[in-house]
């Protein structure tokens, strides 16, 4: 099983960056997706959750970031825009199968990071 996360970089504030995963190793269309990132001294929290067509996005930033997937390229990605500086973390793809998270338009909940595949990260940075 692998996740391969690409895209990230630096970007001023207002800027906009596209990550992308790529997924290899199980049932694509089995798995929800899930955009994670972490702040250095924060702890991890889910930016987006996507499969079979729904989304999740927090509040934090719903409006600004779209996620997508393409099952038939085995891809997921994530379309960022009007970047803050609040917005710099190390993004990480995840993959976790349907059955083990409540996941729906309005909730990404339960994800057990020791039963879901993880990639190894991309560094966002946003400048002031």
């Amino acid at each position: 099983v692998q996740l391969v996360e690409s895209g990230g970089g630096l970007v001023q504030t207002g800027g906009s960056l596209r990550l992308s995963c790529i997924v290899s190793g199980f049932d694509f269309d089995d798995y929800v997706f899930g955009w994670f990132r972490q702040a250095p001294g924060k702890d991890r929290e889910v930016v987006s959750c996507i499969s079979d067509g729904t989304t999740y996005y927090p509040h934090s930033v719903k409006g600004r970031f779209t996620a997508s997937s393409d099952s038939a390229k085995n891809t997921v990605s994530l379309q960022m825009t009007n970047l803050e500086p609040e917005d710099t973390a190390v993004y990480k793809c995840s993959a976790i199968s349907r059955i083990l998270v409540d996941f729906a338009e309005n909730t990404c909940h339960g994800w057990n990071e020791n039963m879901a595949y993880w990639g190894k990260g991309t560094l966002v940075t946003v400048s002031s």
